[in-house]
């Protein structure tokens, strides 16, 4: 598995789980947040957007954290492996909150560094609606490719440490 895509809700544990399997698997990661949020979280042009994601999805190697729904085909067609996050929206606003304290005044590591963390209204709902919003079209494109792509889906954080301790013994999938 050389091109790993990881997909789910805010706060569902993409970028730690993508900083996790680098570390394991010596693969590079792509936080798609980074490159799509330019200095005080003004947003990328779809045009760049789409030309950025085809190239990092072109590389040999790669694993790439994030949803960004207009250009999920793109990188689904590329990828070897995706790994859903399917966690509740409880666990991914916990999360959030928590980074938010955490990284008061600061700007995460999977972010662009002009980017301060914040937690606004707009991205609290998109977390709280995530499940009915988007949650069934994520599954529903993934069941369409289940035969042609590997695909993992993690409902809860056991299976997420079993996967990472699989891993860590094996080396590999």
């Amino acid at each position: 598995m050389n091109r790993i895509l990881i997909l789910g809700s805010g706060g569902s544990g993409k970028s730690t789980l993508s900083q996790r399997l680098s570390n394991i698997l010596n693969l590079p990661v792509v936080h798609l947040d980074r490159y799509f949020w330019k200095a005080n979280w003004v947003p990328t042009p779809n045009e760049e957007w789409d030309q950025i994601v085809e190239n990092f999805t072109t590389e040999k190697e790669w694993i790439i954290d994030g949803n960004y729904s207009r250009t999920m085909d793109t990188r689904i067609k590329h990828a070897d492996l995706i790994i859903y996050l399917d966690m509740s929206k409880w666990l991914c606003l916990y999360r959030v909150l928590k980074r938010r304290v955490m990284y008061h005044k600061k700007t995460r590591p999977d972010m662009n560094e002009a980017c301060q963390e914040k937690l606004d209204w707009e991205f609290f709902k998109w977390i709280w609606n995530y499940r009915k919003r988007s949650r069934m079209k994520t599954i529903t494109k993934l069941e369409q490719i289940k035969n042609e792509k590997q695909i993992i889906i993690l409902k809860n954080r056991k299976e997420v440490r079993e996967l990472i301790n699989k891993l860590e013994s094996t080396k590999g999938f």
